[in-house]
């Protein structure tokens, strides 16, 4: 099984916008999963400290799938922040992607009208602004390892970039992952020389 490449955030863009004295500051970035976009929402609240909420939304898929993705919010009027944050980025084209939206109330209020054109307009001017490489094609793959090699292996997956879909651990352990594919004959040396030659890399 293969991937087909598409765009996703080469790096974090950040755009500001008033609006009736709130202040809205938005940030777009990638994430390759949940986990990624949990990190992302908790970065975005040690940058940006004392607002008055932070709603996000991401698509940890290709773009417009949504099989991965979540939104919040944040305390917002419901459906005025998180949905269309993320309709912006189903929309956008782009993949593996993730908005924050701080907000600093102004002590204007903007109807739930306003709040969503305010916080669909942060994510489409932060992605405006967000360069795009394009997410090189994958193969998935199963590797299968001694449980004492675990941290080592943790490690390699994530030098070859790879996006583990699945991990089990029993006696051993063993990774579902996408890697591309001009790194899979480094991830199977890789694995190699770390067990000794135990460790087993094999297309799914």
């Amino acid at each position: 099984m293969s991937h087909r490449p598409y765009p996703v955030p080469a790096e974090t863009s950040q755009v500001q916008d008033v609006v009736r004295r709130s202040r809205f500051v938005t940030r777009v970035g990638r994430a390759r999963d949940r986990a990624a976009a949990d990190r992302f929402l908790m970065e975005a609240k040690e940058r940006l400290p004392g607002a008055t909420h932070y709603c996000w939304a991401f698509n940890a898929g290709p773009p417009g799938a949504t099989a991965q993705v979540g939104m919040s919010d944040a305390g917002e009027p419901p459906g005025t922040a998180g949905r269309p944050m993320l309709t912006v980025l189903l929309h956008s084209g782009v993949g593996q992607v993730v908005a924050v939206c701080a907000r600093y109330y102004g002590g204007v209020k903007l109807g739930r009208g306003g709040l969503a054109r305010a916080y669909s307009r942060g994510v489409k001017r932060a992605l405006e602004a967000c360069p795009t490489i394009e997410n090189a094609e994958r193969t998935a793959v199963v590797v299968v390892v001694a449980y004492d090699s675990v941290e080592r292996v943790e490690r390699i997956l994530q030098e070859v970039d790879a996006v583990v879909t699945e991990r089990k651990f029993g006696a051993g352990a063993r990774y579902c992952a996408l890697v591309p594919l001009d790194r899979r004959q480094r991830l199977t040396d890789a694995v190699a020389a770390a067990t000794g030659g135990s460790g087993v890399v094999s297309l799914s």
